[in-house]
């Protein structure tokens, strides 16, 4: 097999690739062959069809598919051996490719056009600037948590007299003949828009009536509705004055901080004292921010990188090409469309490729698993649950590398954190504290 590379311009190139009968046809004849014995034919016992008559019905699709085989192993051995860097898939050329005839011919040439890629360097080095930020962690912020936590953990408790975010239940009564009567009614007056129905309800207590008006206090009708158990198109219709029987008050009360509070955070026996647990607390705030810190170089590394890659060309006709006969459902308008954008994801691409192999990073298969159990993790703190098992994470972590397409991206993102770990200590880092609110101020520019 030959195969030969005609240059169009710095980015096209044309591939000829021209098949002998030495690179098919042993393997013609072994699949004839496994036809012939497998072939169930009426007038012949199995494995008794004459070889001249499979020929006659199978021989041209079999040279076919083993010509189409050769080619497909031809391009992609003389892409490797050459180290061809090209975008998309050979396509191709019909018009440059000769005319066949499968009966006669025994000499195929296919010609196909390839895509390169534009040369770059996008490795950073010492004379490129970057900034680190190291977020400190205040002692507000430690106690903002405590006080998250102690809320979270606290009790609801039944009390007497009514205090602003007390929650209100008892019975609802319309003030006009054969009005509407509501049981176990909920109020919480915190919530009322009205600073004057809201005031009504200042220290009362239970047994208390209070005389109000719901369609003052709630302008929302769909509020109004749910609280009265009536349609939302009655609302109107309703008188504009009800008592309210206060029947129970009830409180939620801020768990102490103490060391029944440590054991449901963190587990039993894991901090000793308030001390201890406020330093845990700002060990994860710590954590949170480092990862936000990360998350800002890896923007800004980003941004370094494809700035070097301004102006690069690439292929677009060919490009466009591509991606409609590799997209069924996709339009040349939607092509167009999204072309700019298609352009910036492949020059990341690139760059990223590039990188990678500069820097030797490797993404094995415990990179993956670590990172899928911090996502985990991350997803139960989003819930309040931050003192789950190891196992328990693991099992969840397995769950969500069953999904490819949850791989496919925990691997980019595990290899780009390995690319940005690697320019920490290539570029010229320059630390810098900040709080973060002003950390959070970078990000409005």
């Amino acid at each position: 097999m030959q195969v030969t590379k005609t240059d169009i311009d710095q980015l096209n190139a044309k591939l000829t690739v021209t098949v002998e009968p030495q690179d098919y046809e042993e393997k013609v004849q072994k699949q004839l062959k496994d036809i012939r014995r497998k072939a169930n034919i009426p007038g012949f016992r199995p494995g008794m069809v004459p070889a001249g008559l499979v020929k006659k019905m199978y021989g041209k699709a079999v040279l076919g598919e083993e010509v189409n085989r050769a080619i497909n192993d031809g391009i992609f051995n003389y892409i490797k051996e050459q180290k061809l860097n090209i975008l998309g898939e050979p396509m191709p050329d019909e018009e440059a490719t000769p005319a066949i005839d499968w009966d006669v011919d025994t000499t195929f040439s296919f010609a196909f056009d390839i895509a390169l890629a534009p040369e770059f360097d996008a490795k950073l080095n010492g004379k490129n600037k970057l900034t680190y930020y190291d977020i400190q962690v205040t002692d507000k912020e430690v106690q903002n948590q405590v006080e998250a936590y102690a809320q979270r953990f606290g009790n609801y408790v039944q009390v007497d007299e009514y205090v602003a975010g007390d929650m209100l239940k008892g019975t609802m009564t319309e003030q006009k003949e054969a009005g509407l009567v509501k049981e176990n009614a909920v109020l919480s007056p915190d919530y009322m828009q009205d600073d004057e129905q809201k005031k009504l309800f200042e220290g009362a207590k239970k047994g208390d009536i209070i005389t109000f008006n719901p369609k003052k206090a709630y302008t929302n009708e769909t509020e109004i509705s749910s609280m009265l158990g009536v349609k939302k198109e009655d609302v109107p219709g309703l008188a504009d004055v009800f008592t309210f029987e206060i029947q129970s008050i009830t409180r939620h009360e801020k768990a102490a901080v103490d060391a029944a509070l440590f054991a449901k955070v963190y587990g039993e026996g894991n901090i000793a004292d308030e001390a201890a647990f406020r330093e845990r607390i700002g060990q994860e705030i710590k954590g949170n921010f480092t990862q936000d810190a990360d998350y800002k170089f890896g923007l800004d590394a980003k941004a370094a990188i494809l700035k070097k890659m301004d102006g690069l060309q690439f292929p677009e006709a060919f490009l466009k090409r591509w991606l409609l006969a590799s997209n069924e459902k996709m339009t040349a308008e939607e092509v167009d469309r999204d072309f700019p954008q298609m352009i910036e994801a492949l020059k990341w691409q690139l760059a990223k490729d590039q990188l990678a192999t500069a820097y030797e990073i490797k993404v094995e298969k415990e990179d993956v698993e670590a990172y899928a159990k911090e996502m985990t993790r991350m997803q139960f703190l989003q819930y309040g649950l931050s003192n789950v098992d190891d196992a328990m994470l693991a099992q969840y972590a397995q769950e969500t590398l069953k999904n490819e397409d949850q791989v496919r991206g925990i691997v980019e993102r595990v290899q780009e954190n390995k690319i940005y770990a690697a320019l920490k200590g290539i570029v010229k880092l320059e630390t810098k504290a900040v709080s973060y609110e002003d950390f959070g101020k970078l990000f409005e520019k």
